[in-house]
């Protein structure tokens, strides 16, 4: 099985966090979590990528594509990006 094709950057207790991950393990995605209060290396990777300070954010590697960015969203909003984008559960 390849890698996942999300980066997921969260922090604990955070309500939007919380739907995002149910909503994505419900639907049969693959993702790598950051817990991005607890590493400092991802949350700065975090904010260099999206430009602010606020989770859930989201990566989208895509083969020979550039990556695509979702930050501060709820499941409405990565529902949509993700029908847009193609992505498929694994």
């Amino acid at each position: 099985m390849s890698d996942p094709n999300i980066d997921l950057y969260v922090k604990p207790g955070c309500p939007w966090c919380v739907a995002v991950i149910a909503w994505l393990d419900q639907k049969g995605y693959r993702y790598r979590e950051y817990d991005v209060i607890d590493n400092e290396e991802k949350f700065d990777e975090m904010v260099r990528i999206t430009g602010q300070q606020f989770a859930p954010s989201l990566r989208l590697h895509m083969d020979g594509m550039v990556d695509k960015i979702l930050s501060d969203f709820g499941v409405e909003e990565l529902v949509t990006f993700l029908e847009v984008c193609g992505l498929e559960p694994d």
